[in-house]
């Protein structure tokens, strides 16, 4: 528990109709009455209710009028942070912002570091660690989809879920420590056929949530697209159109791409990562090669792979071309996208059919240029991503932070079904299971350190 009493411009920086600055803390009352002089005569901030809004004035030392605001009161511990707080609605002049916030600096209140008021949440125990990160992702949120993640985490339906697991986790392990206590009488407190029965539900838990990680990080990060094939196939200009802006540059010279080029877009409210990719080709020069290197890299990465041909291109190459595809994308989606459709004749198609007859995946005919058919290519990318949709109370994890510890909690809960199974000593039944515990506790902050605390919170923006 701090306390200072911390102050920070909550709204977005720039200039706008309305700021609000937040102060929060156990004076924080006490600061934001000596600057404010509300117009109700015969009235003090210091006076006022709870939960209730205040007009008047922000006053310097001169006595001069800064700015006519509305202050906001909250008391202990029935705010955000369980402190006294403080927000002050001022005009969105940057300069107004400024000599409000310096004044309440003036006065004894320190800047609040990234993340500081949501951290101070946590500790006065408003809400737990993943709920504390589920307001970084909602302020982050692009979708519906990473929205209703976020809220559902932030209403505590994953804590729930790992509260009833530490809860019977805990129950066993003090009856089985229990039996350490007694163990010259061979006495056995902990039915181990019910241990058993709970550990394979346990761990049947910890793999859904597991496994949810791959929906949960492709709806919040976006769903990794490589976009590949030969040099001058149209991958630029394919990018270009579905990010409808100019992001990449086009040019009819072959290697014109030589690094990854990479940016997000929402198609039906599933958010995409695109990546334009160095075209494959065998090149001597170096910079190509290493661009080259790291199409590769981003195959393996990558999710989804629209594999770029140019139409009227086709070459001896795309034999060579499909094994160098093939390798590294194993087990992923692949849609071939055959661009420049608008320079062939329709029956020019059966050449390309016959060609590419061993590929089994997605086939689109589009113009990239000319933008025929592109909405299909949207559609097909909708269809191959095979998102389910989030509906509230849906428990979906897209933490990697939350990720690892519930692979090394699973990692813990299986050794315990090995150890039951084995009939190992209660001592070792123990420890598995208080590792379990450990690291379904780091993800709610019911075990935690300062280091953890500060990587986590230090990358909240300033204010929340």
């Amino acid at each position: 528990m701090k306390s200072t009493t911390i102050t920070a411009i909550s709204t977005a920086p720039g200039i706008g109709g309305i700021a609000v600055i937040r102060v929060s803390g156990i004076d924080a009352r006490k600061y934001c009455n000596a600057i404010f002089v509300p117009k109700k005569k015969f009235f003090t901030m210091m006076q006022q209710e709870a939960n209730t809004a205040s007009f008047g004035s922000v006053m310097n030392k001169q006595n001069e009028e800064i700015d006519e605001v509305i202050l906001t009161v909250f008391r202990a511990p029935h705010s955000f942070t369980g402190e006294d707080v403080v927000e002050i609605a001022c005009h969105g002049s940057l300069y107004v912002q400024q000599q409000i916030l310096q004044l309440l600096i003036e006065q004894g209140c320190d800047l609040a570091k990234p993340g500081e008021f949501t951290q101070r949440a946590f500790l006065n125990g408003k809400m737990d660690l993943s709920q504390a990160e589920a307001v970084a992702d909602l302020i982050a949120s692009n979708s519906a989809a990473s929205h209703r993640m976020a809220m559902n985490q932030m209403r505590g339906g994953f804590s729930s879920e790992l509260l009833k697991l530490r809860t019977q986790l805990l129950t066993f392990v003090s009856f089985i420590e229990l039996e350490l206590d007694f163990n010259e009488e061979d006495v056995e407190f902990a039915d181990r056929n019910k241990l058993k029965i709970l550990a394979v539900e346990i761990e049947t838990l910890i793999a859904r949530l597991s496994d949810s990680f791959r929906v949960g990080n492709a709806l919040k990060n976006g769903i990794p697209v490589a976009l590949v094939g030969e040099t001058n196939v149209g991958k630029s200009t394919l990018l270009n159109v579905l990010l409808n802006e100019d992001k990449a540059i086009v040019s009819e010279i072959h290697g014109t791409t030589r690094d990854t080029i990479e940016d997000l877009v929402n198609i039906r409210g599933i958010t995409f990562r695109f990546i334009d990719t160095a075209g494959i080709r065998n090149t001597k020069d170096k910079i190509e090669n290493l661009g080259i290197e790291r199409t590769y890299q981003k195959i393996e990465q990558a999710s989804i792979i629209l594999w770029i041909v140019d139409c009227t291109q086709l070459t001896e190459r795309i034999e060579w071309l499909t094994e160098q595809i093939a390798e590294r994308a194993e087990g992923k989606k692949i849609i071939l996208v055959f661009n420049k459709i608008d320079k062939i004749a329709e029956d020019e198609r059966e050449v390309l059919d016959q060609l590419f007859q061993q590929f089994e995946g997605e086939r689109i005919y589009i113009s990239a240029r000319d933008r025929i058919n592109t909405t299909g290519l949207q559609n097909a990318l909708v269809v191959a991503a095979q998102l389910p949709d989030i509906h509230p109370g849906d428990v979906v994890v897209n933490n990697i932070r939350h990720y690892e510890a519930l692979q090394h909690a699973l990692t813990a809960i299986r050794r315990v079904i090995q150890g039951l199974d084995s009939g190992i000593s209660g001592d070792f039944l123990s420890q598995d299971l208080r590792e379990c515990m450990h690291f379904l506790g780091e993800i709610t902050g019911t075990i935690s350190n300062d280091e953890i605390l500060g990587n986590i919170f230090g990358k909240f923006c300033i204010g929340k």
